[in-house]
């Protein structure tokens, strides 16, 4: 027997729809390329999102393409997100700092048909559009005022594209199991792998880590994603921003000390997330300037072992707690986190950063053992030590 109650596909358009309809005048704020801060709220986001639906059925876009971006952590770059698999189409977010020959192939690979570029990156892809055989155009995401005179073929301004579209757009109900983005892994051997992201996949995502038990994000939170959304599905903060309604400011290209102070200190934010080297800057400017952080609450570290002399630094000097996260592209990208339970903070601090210093406990709908080389499952002690099974 089945139950009776009522069923609808998990689609990301949903979340940009929530976001704008009990949250729309919460802010999304954005650092440029330009160097300016851009804001504007869930609603124009929303709006946007469509507008950009609208005008990649005008381009001949098709359920199923793929389209490729380029980009910073921008406004237009969330959009992206949103008006892309909203409208069926898949996001592939390139990784501008792989090599060449690896740009190459996973944009042949994935056959992006369209590639979404900030002007950064416009002589970089000037270099290597006649090795691109499936690109039929470039969309510049900037506007007039500031597009770049290119050898780009077909070259779009992504303000003019949206401009002549009204937003009245209906998001189609597409099956949850459809293909919502790709990510492509360079942490393996010969060429990047693509990994394949689906509709319900990307939302029961963002509904785990925004739990109390990982993130515990909501709409009074404001969150700083620096972790770029070209890297490992950005962590899933895209789509868990929108889910929870929190306030999100995007850091553009300023990733250096100085402009992620400054973006905490302007903007409030209680959380933010990046790999150590960010905050190896961020802390470097912060002892040389003198300058705290008197709003932020927490930092999510992953991307590599984080270093406990890193952690020491930010919960007793600057009164940050940093959550340690693991996980793989694989995994959308979320496998564990590491926050110390209520027991586990009444111990000797450093035998809490010894805690601290470990990968943490799987999200719910992560299974994970370790095994020996004849595949046999070993005990899950803290002592054995094997191959990883996920």
């Amino acid at each position: 027997m089945f139950g009776q109650m009522q069923d609808s596909p998990l689609l990301v358009s949903q979340l940009i729809e929530h976001a704008a309809k009990l949250y729309p005048k919460q802010v999304i704020a954005t650092k440029t390329v330009e160097g300016h801060w851009h804001e504007y709220t869930y609603t124009d986001a929303a709006l946007r999102s469509r507008k950009l639906a609208q005008a990649l059925l005008r381009l001949g876009v098709k359920d199923g393409d793929v389209l490729g971006t380029m980009a910073w952590n921008t406004y237009r770059h969330y959009e992206c997100w949103y008006g892309i698999s909203g409208m069926g189409a898949i996001l592939h977010t390139v990784n501008p700092r792989l090599f060449p020959e690896q740009l190459d192939y996973i944009i042949n690979h994935a056959q992006d048909q369209y590639l979404f570029i900030d002007t950064t990156f416009v002589p970089l892809l000037e270099k290597l559009q006649e090795k691109l055989s499936h690109v039929k155009g470039y969309i510049i995401m900037t506007d007039e005022a500031h597009m770049p005179e290119t050898s780009l073929v077909n070259a779009l301004c992504y303000e003019t594209l949206i401009d002549q579209e009204d937003g009245d757009y209906a998001w189609p109900i597409l099956d949850e199991r459809q293909a919502t983005s790709i990510c492509y892994t360079s942490g393996t051997t010969g060429n990047p792998k693509g990994v394949l992201y689906s509709h319900r996949s990307s939302i029961l995502h963002s509904w785990g880590i925004t739990a109390k038990s990982v993130a515990e994000m909501d709409s009074d939170t404001c969150v700083l994603p620096i972790v770029p959304m070209f890297h490992a599905n950005a962590w899933g903060l895209v789509y868990a921003t929108a889910m929870t309604g929190a306030k999100v400011v995007l850091p553009g290209p300023h990733l250096d000390g100085k402009s992620v102070c400054e973006m905490v200190n302007q903007y409030e934010v209680d959380m933010t997330a990046a790999v150590p080297t960010v905050w190896t800057m961020l802390l470097q400017y912060l002892e040389e300037s003198g300058e705290t952080l008197e709003s932020l609450n927490s930092v999510l570290i992953g991307g590599s072992a984080v270093p406990r002399s890193m952690i020491e630094k930010f919960e007793t000097v600057y009164g940050v707690e940093v959550w340690q996260a693991w996980g793989m592209t694989e995994m959308s990208p979320l496998g564990s986190l590491n926050k110390l339970s209520k027991q586990d903070k009444k111990l000797d601090y450093q035998l809490q950063l010894d805690q601290k210093v470990k990968q943490g406990r799987p999200c719910f709908g992560v299974e994970m053992k370790i095994v020996d080389d004849n595949n046999t499952t070993l005990a899950n002690d803290g002592v054995a030590f094997g191959r990883l099974m996920v």
